[in-house]
């Protein structure tokens, strides 16, 4: 997918002959998505290629691998399961090493955002050392949970384990050919990380839905999005095997990466980022603590002019209509769709604050500086609808200290 913007505040009408016009834009997806029970039927395709998996342990000892190979046609395979939670730079060298010995031809990545994102930067750092055409290869992208739509986004994460630190790569090159997306490959999944993933949907697309570079077709996926997370991520948490939820999630997850790689994110996710590299802090899970704080941060009820909230406060009184939540004005909207994401964090188990999670406030405060620097040097932050400065930034982290 990709969207671009010609000419600066194209986003903004502006006035040319006494008209107003919007700038050019563009929306498109390239990844051919494969989506419900029997998804995985599409790597019957894949006949006499040297196949590299990549994915984790895990995956290898739950029988998701020897299941995926029983797919594959005459191929031969080499697996890569040395994948690990917010991937170092050295687990990438590691499979570009894997990738080089066994002269991939194609590249499956089977696993949680973590190995999908590993799996992209593998490809590019393969293409620039190895000199190999990656991004002509065959690549699937089949994730086992439903959380950072990896699967057909142009973004990775890769964590400098050393300073603590998380880099979100950015190129169209990084976006995944084939998306495949099986319930059956989620059931799996503990409670605890359908929580945090399925928060991270809805994070992906309420930020999307405010972003600056929000647009028509960004904003309706967002909504189907939102709507399908608050309807089906409590089943699924509840029981794993439903396939239906199960189902409804992957695709709530799909269409807010959809939605994100086109509008962008917002300070949320910058947030998450430093927070998340510096605590160890599942990204789910520390998205979800903050989106209650943001969101107030963003809709800036305080902020009137001329009678007019906000385009993000009204945007969010917009999605407490399409909830059914009580919306009567924007104020209300906006309160109700808060609290009803705070009793969603809730039901998931899901700590409000660091103090909760178990972790250390003195430490936290001494890095605060270098927190809210992350955060405000991080890609996500750039398309935020509100700006903020160090000391608004350090409020919001204050806000989830407890």
């Amino acid at each position: 997918m990709e969207f671009r913007q010609y000419g600066e505040g194209a986003s903004v009408p502006v006035g040319v002959g006494g008209r107003m016009e919007v700038a050019m834009q563009e929306f498109s997806f390239s990844t051919r998505i494969f989506f419900g029970e029997g998804a995985l039927e599409r790597l019957r395709r894949v006949e006499d290629r040297r196949v590299l998996i990549v994915t984790d342990r895990f995956m290898v000892q739950l029988g998701t691998i020897e299941r995926v190979i029983s797919y594959l046609t005459r191929c031969q395979v080499s697996v890569f399961d040395g994948v690990v939670p917010d991937p170092p730079i050295e687990v990438v060298a590691a499979g570009v090493k894997a990738f080089e010995e066994c002269q991939a031809e194609t590249v499956i990545a089977v696993g949680g955002g973590s190995t999908i994102d590993a799996a992209k930067a593998i490809r590019a750092i393969a293409k620039k050392v190895l000199q190999v055409e990656t991004d002509k290869m065959e690549c699937f992208a089949v994730p086992t949970t439903s959380g950072t739509g990896s699967e057909v986004t142009d973004y990775a994460v890769i964590t400098d384990s050393a300073r603590g630190v998380k880099y979100p790569l950015d190129s169209q090159a990084l976006r995944p050919p084939v998306a495949i997306l099986d319930p059956y490959l989620t059931a799996s999944a503990p409670s605890s990380v359908t929580a945090d993933a399925g928060m991270d949907v809805l994070t992906h697309a309420l930020e999307a839905y405010v972003s600056t570079n929000a647009n028509d077709f960004s904003d309706a996926m967002c909504e189907k999005a939102i709507s399908l997370v608050f309807r089906f991520l409590p089943l699924a948490y509840k029981d794993g095997g439903d396939l239906l939820a199960r189902t409804k999630m992957q695709n709530a997850s799909c269409m807010a990466g959809l939605a994100f790689n086109s509008a962008g994110l917002g300070i949320n996710h910058s947030l998450a980022h430093a927070i998340g590299g510096k605590l160890h802090i599942a990204h789910g899970r520390i998205n979800a603590m903050l989106l209650p704080k943001v969101m107030a941060f963003n809709a800036d009820l305080s902020h009137v002019v001329g009678g007019e909230y906000t385009v993000a406060a009204r945007k969010y009184q917009r999605i407490a209509k399409i909830m059914d939540f009580p919306a009567a004005n924007v104020r209300l909207g906006v309160s109700n769709l808060i609290r009803e994401i705070e009793r969603l964090n809730h039901t998931l188990k899901i700590p409000s604050t660091l103090k909760e999670w178990g972790a250390d406030l003195a430490s936290v405060r001494e890095m605060q500086g270098e927190l809210v620097s992350a955060a405000l040097a991080d890609a996500t932050y750039a398309t935020n609808p509100r700006r903020a400065n160090e000391e608004e930034a350090a409020a919001l982290l204050k806000q989830i200290m407890g």
